[in-house]
């Protein structure tokens, strides 16, 4: 394994190990199981605990929504690196049935995902990409499905 490839798998794990004590994440309860070496795939659960199910004993839905809301955004910021400004606009928030137990999401982009944002962002225009992602139980049950629109744009080249 050359340098730079242990440099990467270091990062990654810190950064898991980091995004897990990150105060939202931590507090309610999500955890980023994997990243993917090239940051285009990452799992993430939720577990059921005391402070997280609402007052009808499931899933607190800000929870739910806590565990979809930056992933799409760092992987776009990886990916594209440091000539893109990458934001979250807007998300839609669909709760299909009562979460209980151990939820997941895998959020996934392609190489074809970042081809149409270079070619959409090459000539200076902003993009907006929308990106879905469902999370599920652990009968395989979609609980919520969550539809992420970010704002994209390639940086000045004075900036």
């Amino acid at each position: 394994m050359n340098l730079q490839r242990q440099w990467n798998t270091y990062v990654k794990g810190r950064m898991i190990r980091l995004i897990n004590w990150w105060p939202p994440m931590l507090f309610a309860g999500i955890r980023v199981t994997r990243f993917s070496d090239d940051y285009r795939e990452i799992d993430v659960c939720l577990k059921m605990h005391s402070w997280n199910r609402n007052y009808v004993g499931v899933h607190f839905g800000g929870s739910l929504y806590a565990m979809t809301d930056p992933f799409y955004m760092l992987m776009l910021m990886e990916n594209l690196g440091r000539d893109y400004i990458v934001w979250d606009k807007a998300a839609t928030v669909r709760f299909k049935r009562p979460g209980k137990g151990t939820v997941k999401a895998t959020f996934a982009i392609t190489e074809s995902d970042l081809d149409k944002i270079r070619r959409e962002t090459a000539s200076g225009q902003k993009y907006e990409p929308v990106f879905t992602v469902q999370v599920i139980d652990a009968y395989g049950t979609v609980v919520t499905e969550v539809v992420k629109t970010l704002y994209i744009k390639r940086k000045d080249k004075g900036s």
